[in-house]
């Protein structure tokens, strides 16, 4: 008598039956609800699904703190990463243990019932050392943790009443259950799947072809469409280069999957979580890479997590996870073999090419050649297609500085001496003009300002992936916020922050509507610079102090910043 493999086996979902799904629906009426974030549904499709198996629903206080401090949930099953639910101070008032909650999409479409047993404010600081290996805003899941994601966290389980939506790329999403059918089907008992959040490259396919037949396995590409390290190529142009370059694999051994993960970026631990996840897809092997997971530098310009960290950990769980480790080294181009080796294979002597990530962005940024060695002509088209040279794209220009630091005049000159050059739309959002239109009912409150400066954000980047040039003159005191822009601009163009550094004393003593002045006499509350903070840039394109320079001058050192960043042509 034949066992079914394992991976052939059905796995548990969190979904409850039709007939019950249609009652809850019904009586979701009178529950609180909450509209999930982007990450959270990510997380509740692999909850309900079984992606995320052996977990019932949002973690517990106590998996909770296990899992930060030992990886594992209470009952001691591996888990590396918090799956939580993250909600505001005052939605959490509004519910206490025992209490259901409708959890909806952002179309206020009802996904699941979770039912509350835990609600505890977590210490994100302690999650952020253990979890990430550094309480530094550098990396881009504690800058999340931080600065977006809310401050109490609600535990219990989820019932599932139907799987979130997705309009694109639907015959390439599968569930765990799906791909375990399909390999059974096809009488795949071995499959090695390959991690990437990235276009596939040459390099990409030389160590998948190695890994499929190291482990003597079907290969199956399985990339990450959730949400993943903030300026990543967008899914549907990763997509597109999938597909592109599937026909260069055997056809009866391969297979392509899309995976709605929601990535953390947390190296090691989340190569552990990686594997746990493909296990349930039904994978009996994986490929762990250089820096697997690994969110770049840190905020001392070095890396989060040394480059084969994760191999390590996983090496040390692999029995635990159930899934083998194929490790890879980096690849490179041997020119003399005219092929790809393993970087500690190089024949002695022999000259290494190679294309890092960054000089790849600047080859397609100044619209310079990318040599066939290194990927397929498909997947340079598509990524031209979506990063066109920087001279053609969108961009934000974003002033920030002190009340009449002078940002609004010198926005509005740069604005006149760019609509001179011509080429693209230019417009400007003043603070002023921008509180009159678009939140004439917003105060002053760091709650509000952030909602305005956001706002501000939001219509930027439509004018930049819109081909246009915004430019942005709010005071926008706070880092948190501005990085939150910057990242939702530069998903479609560049920004470039300006800091109009004029000091507090000249802006004082430029004043004529004598705003200070009442600042400091108590009579404007939440002034920044006098009774609210200003937090200065660390590191933004370019710093102007307006005290000794004109107008002209500050705008024209502006235009030689866009100049230099590949933006527009001075003639």
């Amino acid at each position: 008598m034949t066992t079914t493999p394992a991976n052939h086996a059905p796995i548990p979902e969190l979904y409850v039956s039709s007939d019950a799904a249609a009652a809850l629906k019904h009586e979701a009426g009178a529950m609180p609800s909450w509209d999930l974030t982007q990450r959270q549904i990510c997380d509740l499709e692999l909850l309900m699904n079984g992606g995320f198996h052996p977990l019932k629903g949002f973690l517990t206080e106590a998996d909770y703190d296990s899992v930060v401090s030992e990886m594992r949930l209470a009952d001691g099953s591996l888990w590396p990463i918090p799956v939580t639910l993250d909600v505001s101070e005052k939605f959490a008032e509004g519910v206490e243990p025992g209490t259901d909650i409708a959890l909806r999409d952002q179309e206020g479409v009802i996904l699941a019932i979770l039912s509350v047993t835990d609600k505890w404010t977590p210490n994100k600081a302690l999650e952020a050392e253990k979890v990430f290996g550094a309480d530094d805003l550098a990396h881009p899941a504690v800058n999340y943790l931080h600065n977006v994601a809310g401050p109490v966290y609600l535990g219990g389980k989820v019932k599932g009443l139907q799987a979130p939506t997705h309009y694109d790329f639907r015959g390439r999403r599968n569930t765990p259950n799906e791909l375990r059918a399909q390999f059974k089907k096809l009488g795949w008992r071995k499959v090695v799947v390959f991690q990437t959040r990235n276009p596939l490259h040459r390099a990409h396919q030389e160590l998948t072809f190695r890994a499929a037949r190291e482990a003597q396995a079907n290969l199956m590409i399985h990339p990450v469409v959730g949400m993943t390290k903030p300026g990543d190529v967008d899914h549907f142009t990763r997509v597109r280069c999938y597909e592109a370059v599937l026909d260069k694999y055997p056809q009866a051994t391969t297979t392509l999957s899309l995976l709605n993960l929601a990535m953390r970026m947390a190296g090691p631990r989340e190569a552990v979580w990686h594997g746990l996840i493909r296990k349930n897809h039904g994978a009996t092997h994986f490929i762990v890479g250089r820096d697997h997971a690994g969110p770049g530098k840190n905020s001392e310009g070095k890396d989060f997590y040394g480059p084969y960290d994760a191999q390590q950990l996983f090496q040390k769980h692999q029995d635990e996870i159930g899934v083998e480790m194929v490790d890879f080294k980096h690849m490179v181009y041997v020119q003399e073999k005219a092929q790809y080796f393993p970087v500690n294979e190089v024949p002695e002597g022999d000259t290494v090419l190679d294309i890092s990530g960054t000089e790849l962005r600047r080859r397609l940024r100044e619209g310079l050649d990318i040599p066939e060695w290194f990927s397929f002509p498909e997947v340079v088209q598509q990524l031209r297609r979506t990063s066109p040279p920087r001279a053609n794209q969108g961009f934000t220009v974003f002033f920030t500085g002190l009340s009449g630091s002078g940002k609004s005049t010198v926005a509005n000159a740069l604005m006149v001496k760019l609509m001179e050059m011509g080429g693209r739309p230019v417009t400007l959002l003043d603070g002023d003009v921008v509180r009159k239109h678009l939140s004439s009912e917003l105060g002053f409150s760091k709650e509000h300002r952030d909602i305005n400066i956001k706002r501000i954000g939001y219509v930027a980047s439509e004018i930049t992936k819109n081909g246009g040039i915004a430019i942005c003159a709010p005071i926008a005191p706070y880092t948190a916020t501005r990085r939150a822009v910057r990242e939702m601009i530069e998903q479609y163009g560049a920004f470039c922050e300006i800091h109009i550094s004029t000091p507090v004393e000249e802006c004082e003593r430029r004043d004529r509507k004598g705003l200070y002045k009442l600042a400091r006499e108590g009579k404007i509350k939440e002034f920044t610079g006098i009774s609210d903070p200003y937090e200065e840039p660390a590191k933004p394109e370019l710093r102007v102090d307006t005290t000794d320079i004109d107008v002209d001058n500050a705008a024209h050192q502006v235009l030689l910043k866009l100049e230099s960043m590949g933006l527009i042509g001075l003639q």
